[in-house]
C-alpha cells in the first residue's frame, strides 16, 4: 500500500540502501531522497529510533522544520518524557479548578503560556470568574498553561556567561515598567519601561542573586550568555 524507504540515522548521517546494497544520502535541506536520479519527498515518518534522537525530540524537532509528519508524539512530549525529572514535574498536578486555585494562590495571580516569550497570552487576574478567559488565551500560545501568584517586588536581571576557566557575572538590571505589570507593550514600546544598570540594590542584594544565577545557570544546564531573571520582594 505504501512505498517505504527504511532511512538509517547514525549521528548526522542519514543513509538509504537499496536492493544492491549501494547507499544513498538523505538530503537534510529538505528531507529527501534522490536515488539514480529519481528524487523521492517523503509525506511521512514511521519513527522506530530507541533513545536519542529518537526518543528525546531531536528528530521530532527536525521533522516539524521539515513540515513532515510523523508517528510519535511532539518534540516538547518526547523532550519531557525522555527526561525523568521533567516527566514527575509534569504529571505532579493536573487540572483547573478556579475557586480552588483563588483559595491556594490568593488574588491577584498571573496565568500565562507555559512555552512562550515576550509576555504573550499572559494575564493578571483579579477575580476568579477571570480565570477560564485568561486559561483560554494562554492554551493559544502554548500546550501547557502556568498559574501563578502575583508576587510584588522590584524586577531584576543578572546576565552571566560562564566559559572554560572563568565565571563572568554582568552588572545587575532593574527594570520598572509604567503598566500594571512588564506586559508586550512594556517591553517593546519606547517609554513604557526604564532599564536601570547597575540597578540600585545594596551589596548583599547583589551577592545573593549572582549566587542564585549561577545555581539556576547549572540547574539548567545552561551555556554560553545567558540572562536570569529574578522578582526583589521586601
Amino acid at each position: 500500500k505504501y512505498d517505504v524507504k527504511v532511512i538509517d540515522l547514525h549521528h548526522r548521517n542519514m543513509t538509504y540502501t537499496d536492493a544492491n546494497g549501494d547507499k544513498w544520502e538523505v538530503d537534510k535541506n529538505d528531507f529527501s531522497l534522490t536515488v539514480a536520479g529519481v528524487r523521492t519527498e517523503f509525506e511521512y515518518a514511521l519513527i522506530i529510533i530507541h533513545g536519542t534522537p529518537g526518543e528525546d525530540g531531536k528528530l521530532q524537532g527536525y521533522l516539524d522544520m521539515m513540515g513532515i509528519p510523523y508517528s510519535s508524539c511532539s518534540q516538547v512530549s518526547s523532550t519531557i518524557t525522555f527526561d525523568k525529572i521533567s516527566t514527575k514535574r509534569a504529571v505532579a498536578g493536573r487540572g483547573v479548578d478556579s475557586e480552588a486555585v483563588v483559595e491556594k494562590l490568593g488574588l491577584p495571580l498571573f496565568v500565562k503560556p507555559n512555552a512562550s516569550g515576550s509576555s504573550f497570552g499572559v494575564t493578571k487576574v483579579t477575580t476568579a470568574e477571570q480565570i477560564p478567559a485568561a486559561v483560554e488565551a494562554a492554551f493559544k500560545e502554548s500546550d501547557e498553561v502556568l498559574i501563578e501568584e502575583c508576587i510584588v517586588g522590584r524586577e531584576m536581571g543578572c546576565g552571566v556567561v560562564v566559559t572554560a576557566d572563568r565565571e563572568i557575572l554582568l552588572p545587575i538590571t532593574e527594570i520598572v515598567s509604567k503598566r500594571d505589570f512588564f506586559d508586550y507593550e512594556a517591553k517593546y514600546t519606547e517609554g513604557l519601561s526604564d532599564e536601570i544598570t547597575p540597578a540600585p540594590i545594596s551589596d548583599e542584594i547583589k551577592q545573593k542573586l549572582n549566587r542564585m544565577t549561577l545555581e539556576a545557570y547549572r540547574a539548567c544546564r545552561c551555556s554560553g550568555i545567558v540572562r536570569i531573571d529574578f522578582i526583589v520582594t521586601e
